[in-house]
């Protein structure tokens, strides 16, 4: 495993934690009043546009998974839409989960799709990224040993960080502390940008670590 791919790895997945950063810190400069916490929905929706940008236009200039096969205008134009397809997809199953999980079914609609779209952005986007729209590939990269590059890998832990920090957001919300941040969704939310942060700092550490127990096979 070469070590400038790790160095690669790394850089890519802190522009990203700098991207996450800068969504909460410009917009106060152009929005009197404007907070996290303060203005949270609005947060959610440029939190989810900024990344979901900032992760495709990175892929596209690293291209960590080309496929050697050139494909047609059509084929791109088809994986386009079957990406945008899933990714909304990919929102209402969250949203199904989260309203599962407890959140209000009829009431704070608004709030529970919005927290969907950002765990959508912070993990389905990536997987359409590296992956595309194929499931199997999916299913292959979140198995056991399923992983084929150490891109894969940080697909795979800064998936599940993500997940385990919207999940742990959660404990706050039902003390009765009175915080304004245990307003939903806003823990759950915070704790998935952490979690997705903490994953894109701990992906490329952990490989660095077990780069040499790391073997990749093709399939």
């Amino acid at each position: 495993m070469k070590e400038a791919e790790i160095r690669r790895l790394l850089a890519a997945n802190l522009l990203c934690v700098l991207s996450v950063i800068l969504t909460a810190v410009v917009p106060a400069f152009f929005w009197d009043g404007f907070t996290v916490l303060g203005s949270h929905l609005t947060w959610l929706c440029i939190c989810s546009v900024c990344v979901s940008t900032f992760n495709i236009i990175l892929h596209l200039v690293l291209k960590p998974n080309l496929s050697p096969k050139r494909s047609s205008f059509a084929h791109k134009i088809s994986r386009f839409l079957k990406c945008c397809i899933y990714f909304f997809m990919s929102c209402v199953l969250f949203h199904a989960i989260i309203v599962l999980y407890g959140a209000p079914l009829i009431e704070s609609v608004t709030e529970t799709f919005l927290f969907a779209v950002l765990l959508s952005t912070f993990t389905t986007l990536q997987c359409l990224c590296m992956l595309g729209p194929n499931i199997q590939a999916w299913i292959r990269v979140f198995s056991k040993n399923g992983a084929m590059s150490i891109w894969e890998n940080s697909l795979q832990i800064t998936t599940m960080c993500t997940i385990f920090g919207a999940w742990f957001g959660a404990f706050p919300i039902p003390l009765d502390w009175d915080r304004p941040w245990q307003v939903w969704p806003i823990s759950c939310s915070l704790g998935a940008t952490f979690g997705y942060m903490a994953g894109l700092i701990i992906a490329p550490l952990w490989i660095h670590w077990n780069r040499k127990q790391l073997t990749y096979k093709s399939r």
